[in-house]
């Protein structure tokens, strides 16, 4: 395990060396990480991840948010804290710590408060692009105004009325100015604007509009190479990619068909292969081990913060 771990740790170095580092390497890890929690080799899954910390200059916060759960299952609380503080430092509210059952034990510790002093609510002490996060966050207000537009209509035909006259010259703009983003900053999700839902939102928005709108869009087919990319340089999650990709299919297909598995139906064993087949393209878990660790998160009381609420909470099941 060792051996391996320094291997993966040097062949990331070398990619730092020569350009942007390709974080396919990190999902892949993550995902190996988690079937070894599946399999119940704590040490090995935690040995894992603090090689992949240790190979990319940017982490993901929920995975210091997992891993310090795991350093409890290994009963090491140094390592813990520790992961809490880099957690912490990423914008982790200290009182969602006080609220997971595998980590309250901490904020008993002497060290706590010196670690809890670490947090702001006021976000001004990340390394981030904070122009750019008020940009995106401005442009995520005005399409939740938008959105709001249409709950206040009565009826389907009403909706997709407004959505069609309405809220698609608005999405259009919102995507130009995306696409603009994505030029000069690259994709605005958490690595640039600590933020992992306000553009993802946006895009949802303009991929479920009505039937007629969604078959006719041209623009997301065009931005969808750049997301691509910028999911591989760690830019975007692959979740979010997902995600805003389901909306579309499932527009499309009035919900009847998914490519990842958060949105439409799962009709069974071939498309559950077809699903798998995706996520691994992309980054993700397969369904079936999203659907152990939804166990594990009972029997262990470890909180993985999968993704998918509300649209799909708990395990992900096809239908037969």
């Amino acid at each position: 395990m060792m051996r391996y771990s320094l291997l993966l740790y040097l062949l990331l170095l070398a990619s730092v060396c020569v350009g942007q580092q390709d974080y396919s390497q990190y999902y892949k890890t993550r995902i190996k990480a988690e079937q070894l929690i599946v399999d119940r080799r704590f040490n090995d899954a935690l040995a894992e991840m603090e090689a992949l910390f240790a190979s990319y200059e940017f982490v993901f916060l929920r995975d210091y948010k997992v891993t310090a759960q795991l350093a409890m299952l290994t009963r090491d609380r140094n390592k813990a804290l520790t992961l809490i503080k880099k957690a912490i430092a990423k914008g982790w509210n200290p009182k969602s710590i006080s609220k997971n059952k595998l980590l309250v034990t901490l904020t008993e510790d002497d060290r706590w408060e010196s670690i809890k002093s670490n947090y702001s609510s006021d976000p001004k002490y990340l390394e981030i692009n904070y122009k750019l996060r008020s940009q995106v966050h401005e442009m995520f207000k005005k399409d939740q105004k938008k959105a709001f537009g249409t709950l206040l209509r009565v009826g389907n035909k009403a909706q997709e009325k407004y959505g069609n006259r309405k809220f698609a010259p608005h999405s259009e703009q919102q995507i130009a100015e995306l696409n603009q983003i994505l030029e000069q900053h690259g994709y605005p999700g958490e690595r640039l604007i600590a933020n992992n839902f306000w553009a993802s939102t946006i895009l949802s928005h303009h991929n479920s509009m009505s039937e007629e709108y969604v078959k006719q869009d041209t623009l997301f087919q065009f931005l969808k190479p750049k997301l691509r990319e910028a999911v591989k340089k760690g830019q975007m999650s692959p979740f979010e990619f997902a995600l805003v990709s389901d909306w579309k299919m499932a527009v499309e297909s009035n919900h009847s068909s998914t490519a990842y598995g958060f949105l439409g139906a799962i009709k069974g064993a071939p498309s559950v292969q077809k699903i798998n087949r995706n996520r691994a393209q992309l980054g993700l878990r397969s369904l079936e081990l999203r659907n152990n660790l939804v166990d594990l998160e009972k029997e262990l009381e470890l909180n993985f913060y999968l993704p998918g609420e509300p649209w799909q909470e708990g395990k992900i099941q096809a239908i037969e």
